[in-house]
């Protein structure tokens, strides 16, 4: 029998089989982004056709904030001509280039650029939520190549940096990516993700092989462990992921989501295009930061029908989920567009707050049962959808499978609709809360419908 789960009181997410135990003629399904507006376009003389990838998107206060590479004249990583650009909004939707007065660029200050040379490559912020943190390093920033390893900043306001010291912070890696860093507040370290190249031999050229992902940690920035590749599962393909964008899911942060860019070196769609290569996005979950879930391989958001976003290294996806709407219903991610071109931009995606995947069935109907679940609280919560025939309902059983009087499907109501947050009703007149603290399992029964989330709640 499967040992049982501490749920709590907290959003579980059905994007891979963590609390699932077995399924009838349901299955776990992805759902795409859907695109929005173009964000930014890479319009300024400082954005040239290198400009545009590797983004952070954060909220602080009441103020998102985008930083995104610059480049003029750019032909290497290495080269100076390369900036970390800046940009605002006030939901997440509408975004201006401030003119910030901090770096010159041909004479003049008039620009929206916090940063310049060559660590601008890869300038990745963050804003740091560890309670130790001083105040005048409440931003922090790494940045770096190979040859250098990676190097960390330090800002108060996130618009004007220092470098943190000269040697650099994490050596062990290729790091020529989008490499994050974050908090992970449930054990008090910070983690960063990184490039590195699964190499044919040990002994051959750093840049050979597939890209991968790797992590270490460290408890004050400065001082750091030993490299982890992620880890998949065994029937998972060995595939060019470029970048990682690596978050804790707002709402749900005990789960970690990942969106490589998914790179294929070998394609080349577009004639007279100088560079081969194409390349999508994919999605990661994992809970413990180091074994990830590759439940979908199929693609998270396509290039589609765009000829323009047919060529290398477009659809990279910012570091960053940002809650956007008038009730924050809506989950906004940023994702770079037509690389390399003469009209590169920076688009939103969207999703409905925790709708990654579901669990769905089809018309024909189907069941899905948990592991056993140790839960806090007295009301369950669903997040569902359903066709207008649809039907969505839960029986709760005991661990052995005995259906708990008062929460059989006989005593549930039918439910159809969509909404994000539904609190489900047992007519039997029994009390949710008087289960919580032993194992139970949910039998979900489902008629054209997708459940993508759940938790219980006061």
């Amino acid at each position: 029998m499967p040992q049982a789960i501490e749920l709590g009181s907290r959003w579980e997410l059905l994007l891979d089989r963590h609390v699932i135990d077995r399924t009838d003629n349901a299955r776990l399904r992805l759902h795409p982004p859907v695109r929005q507006e173009i964000s930014l376009r890479m319009d300024r003389p400082w954005e040239d056709r290198g400009s545009g990838v590797y983004g952070t998107v954060l909220k602080d206060g009441g103020k998102f904030r985008m930083y995104y590479r610059g480049a003029s004249e750019m032909k290497t990583d290495y080269d100076e001509t390369q900036y970390c650009c800046y940009a605002e909004s006030d939901d997440g939707i509408e975004w201006v280039k401030p003119n910030l007065g901090i770096v010159s660029f041909r004479g003049s200050s008039d620009n929206n650029i916090v940063y310049a040379g060559r660590f601008c490559s890869n300038f990745s912020p963050f804003l740091d939520m560890n309670p130790a943190c001083l105040p005048e390093q409440r931003y922090k920033a790494i940045a770096g190549n190979w040859k250098e390893g990676l190097v960390g900043f330090v800002s108060a306001d996130g618009l004007h940096w220092q470098r943190l010291r000269e040697e650099p912070l994490i050596t062990d890696g290729a790091f020529d990516s989008h490499n994050v860093v974050f908090w992970d507040d449930r054990r008090g370290r910070y983690v960063c993700y990184s490039r590195y190249f699964q190499r044919p031999t040990p002994d051959a050229p750093q840049y050979t092989g597939v890209r991968c992902i790797q992590s270490c940690e460290s408890a004050d920035f400065l001082n750091w462990g030993p490299q982890q590749p992620n880890r998949y599962g065994e029937e998972a393909p060995l595939e060019h992921f470029y970048t990682n964008a690596t978050v804790p899911c707002p709402g749900a942060e005990h789960v970690w989501l990942s969106f490589p860019m998914r790179f294929m070196p070998e394609r080349h769609n577009i004639a007279g295009f100088p560079k081969v290569g194409v390349s999508d996005n994919v999605l990661l979950s994992s809970r413990d930061g180091v074994n990830w879930e590759r439940e979908f391989l199929e693609a998270w958001l396509r290039p589609g029908r765009d000829p323009r976003n047919w060529t290398e290294r477009s659809h990279i996806v910012a570091r960053g989920i940002v809650e956007t709407g008038a009730e924050a219903e809506e989950f906004s991610l940023y994702v770079c567009e037509h690389y390399e071109w003469d009209d590169a931009n920076i688009r939103r995606v969207s999703v409905p707050r925790h709708r990654f995947a579901s669990v769905g069935a089809g018309r024909d109907g189907g069941e899905f049962v948990t592991k056993p679940l140790v839960f806090a609280g007295g009301r369950l919560l669903l997040n569902y959808a359903t066709s207008a025939p649809g039907t969505l309902t839960v029986q709760v059983e005991r661990e052995d499978g005995a259906v708990v009087p008062g929460f059989a499907f006989a005593d549930a109501e039918e439910l159809y609709g969509d909404e994000l947050e539904h609190a489900f009703v047992w007519r039997g007149g029994g009390d949710l809360a008087q289960l919580a603290g032993a194992p139970v399992r949910l039998r979900f029964r489902l008629t054209d419908a997708d459940l993508y989330a759940f938790r219980f709640a006061e």
